[in-house]
């Protein structure tokens, strides 16, 4: 008689592949909570307050007035007021997001030789002027606003002009309503937050870095009262009707020139736009210094005049 042969398997090979399985998914565990903790490291960073204090600017020719005024963004703002002799218009110079108002201490120089009054500050959560968060222009708008109404009130039959560099031209744009000044130049702005965060994590991480940006822009809602739609100058640029100059570096790989491109196409008239060969998300007058203040300086004496 032939007795049929059995193929034999282990017992333990069952359980060993179990104990693989169940290995894979507690890496896959800690891994999310690992990208989680980080996600919330990295936007606790991102939204702390830079604050920094700094003394007035000596060895210069021109005359430095330390001002504060009130805000509804809660913020006391504080920021400098360089007179111009007969200046028959205000400029007010809004920084960027992690910096504060000595950042735009280099574009003083020609626009305060050109007669310009000008208006310096600290957005809230930066510089000297207190916050708990930075917003990325949506409490910052309302700074803006109240920079505006500070020069209106000072200066009540003067025109008044603001130029806004990344954030700061983001909030010039967000203000509501829009600001009732008679001319802005907007550097480098962001069409949307998403738009903004994607670009940031995909220079730094690569292609993965857009999932990250889903896991920070879902904090802005519980963390911080408001959500990706309020952070959208494409949306309230058309609602814009003072005469815009917009600028871009066509190497921007924080706002791409594409971005900046859509946000132009999608302002009202009037405007004007200007592609700097060669620029990256850098300060734009300090790259291309003579184009810049030349361009700057027409679109002023267009729409503000001159001393």
């Amino acid at each position: 008689m032939i007795i049929p042969r059995t193929e034999s398997f282990p017992v333990e090979a069952a359980p060993r592949r179990r104990s693989r399985i169940r290995r894979f998914f507690q890496i896959l565990l800690v891994t999310g909570v690992l990208a989680f903790l980080l996600d919330l490291l990295a936007g606790t960073w991102l939204i702390a307050p830079r604050q920094k204090h700094f003394p007035i600017p000596v060895g210069i020719d021109y005359t430095v007035e330390p001002v504060t005024f009130p805000s509804e963004s809660g913020a006391t703002v504080q920021g400098w007021l360089i007179p111009a002799a007969n200046a028959r218009a205000v400029v007010i110079l809004m920084h960027g997001v992690h910096a504060d108002r000595t950042t735009m201490l280099e574009r003083v120089p020609f626009l305060h030789a050109a007669g310009y009054t000008l208006l310096l500050f600290d957005f809230q959560a930066h510089g000297e002027t207190v916050g708990k968060h930075i917003t990325f222009g949506y409490l910052e708008s309302r700074d803006a606003t109240a920079a505006v109404a500070f020069a209106r009130q000072k200066f009540p039959d003067a025109k008044i002009g603001v130029l806004g560099v990344s954030m700061g031209g983001a909030a010039a744009l967000l203000a509501q309503p829009p600001l009732p000044v008679a001319a802005m130049i907007v550097e480098s702005a962001y069409p949307t937050i998403e738009q903004a965060i994607d670009d940031r994590l995909v220079v730094r991480l690569g292609p993965w870095g857009k999932y990250g940006a889903r896991l920070l822009t879902w904090q802005l809602r519980p963390r911080l009262g408001f959500g990706v739609e309020d952070l959208c100058p494409i949306r309230s640029v058309a609602n814009i009707t003072v005469p815009k100059f917009f600028m871009a570096g066509d190497k921007d790989r924080n706002t791409t020139l594409a971005e900046s491109q859509a946000l132009f196409a999608a302002a009202a008239e009037p405007k004007q736009l200007w592609i700097v060969p060669g620029a990256g998300h850098v300060d734009l007058h300090h790259f291309a210094r003579a184009e810049y203040e030349q361009r700057v300086l027409a679109f002023l004496r267009e729409h503000l005049g001159g001393a």
